[in-house]
């Protein structure tokens, strides 16, 4: 069975509060429009996630439910999990194998620097940094995902707000 991740990092976040802590930094006004343009791409490629999990950092946290908006998902369907605040790169495997297989395709929002270096392992991309909300999104063959290894996925795309799309 073929199954699709897209990982997303989360938008522009706003550094104007120096005392804000990271985990709480709101998104900016190039993040929160950038969130509903990048969403509506998906759309236009015909892409409909089954499941969105997302870091709960409130910058992801707020990417997230504004796909959400978009895809007219329900925010309260969202996935959330903590461990995926600013992870290590297996950390996305951990994520992934427990996911329901009922999703065949999943929108995962997450941090820099981990989002990155796991997007290069499992795409076979070398993509020198994610840029803020941008996508990156490979295939898999798999029966469920407990079976989800990084070498088995193979690239499909990768977009953000200021470059067009490659695939």
């Amino acid at each position: 069975m073929e199954r699709t991740i897209i990982l997303i990092r989360h938008a522009k976040s706003s550094w104007a509060d120096p005392d804000t802590s990271d985990f709480d930094r709101p998104l900016n006004e190039r993040g929160k429009r950038d969130v509903p343009m990048m969403a509506a791409r998906l759309l236009n490629r015909g892409i409909h996630p089954e499941l969105l999990v997302s870091s709960t950092a409130k910058r992801a946290a707020t990417t997230a439910k504004g796909f959400a908006a978009v895809l007219n998902y329900p925010e309260k369907a969202i996935a959330w999990k903590p461990e995926l605040y600013l992870p290590e790169p297996d950390i996305f495997t951990q994520v992934l194998t427990q996911l329901p297989d009922t999703a065949t395709t999943i929108a995962l929002f997450s941090h820099n620097p981990g989002i990155t270096y796991f997007a290069n392992r499992f795409s076979g991309v070398n993509i020198d940094n994610m840029p803020t909300c941008s996508m990156v999104a490979a295939k898999t063959n798999i029966l469920s995902w407990k079976d989800f290894e990084e070498r088995s996925t193979k690239f499909w795309f990768f977009d953000a707000p200021k470059h067009p799309f490659f695939s």
